[in-house]
């Protein structure tokens, strides 16, 4: 009898031993899920602060007119940072130095985010890009807002060695 009671006892202490190994790895899989879990969200979450500041934007130029050798003028979607659907509208002069252009001045056509990215980039996007070789040069500007909505309202400026004022 002793004989079996040495022997139950021997069984039962293997599978304390047992459950004591299987409850500690249990933990530690735990343990070491929850930190790769969190090690994931707080990568994500600092990926999404560090790289913000390093991304530049999404562009797309969406007109371009060159008068003479005096300017070259483009026109550029911007996409937003802040909301994908939203985009603002570059308007860029440059001035022909040294046999490059190099940009004489910019300013936002319309308000900054206040375009619609895809009709701005899409089919028919500019409306009317008027420009002048004279001097001063005068520049309208209409572009899409939406297909349903058109087109805005032109806006004019007056290009004057080689900067960009409102016309």
């Amino acid at each position: 009898m002793s004989h079996v009671r040495d022997h139950q006892r021997n069984q039962n202490h293997q599978r304390n031993q047992n459950h004591q190994r299987n409850h500690t790895r249990t933990r530690r899989a735990a343990i070491a899920a929850v930190t790769v879990l969190m090690a994931g969200v707080l990568g994500t979450a600092g990926a999404g602060t560090a790289g913000a500041g390093t991304a530049a934007p999404q562009t797309r130029q969406i007109a371009s007119s060159v008068l003479g050798s005096d300017y070259k003028i483009t026109l550029t979607a911007v996409r937003s940072e802040n909301d994908e659907y939203a985009a603002s509208v570059r308007l860029q002069v440059f001035t022909q130095t040294g046999g490059a252009w190099k940009e004489s001045d910019r300013v936002t056509v319309g308000d900054v985010d206040g375009w619609f990215w895809y009709p701005l980039t899409g089919r028919g996007a500019v409306c009317e890009f008027a420009t002048a070789g004279t001097e001063p040069a005068p520049l309208t500007v209409s572009l899409l807002v939406t297909p349903s909505i058109g087109c805005s309202e032109p806006a004019h400026y007056v290009v004057k060695e080689g900067r960009v004022f409102a016309g």
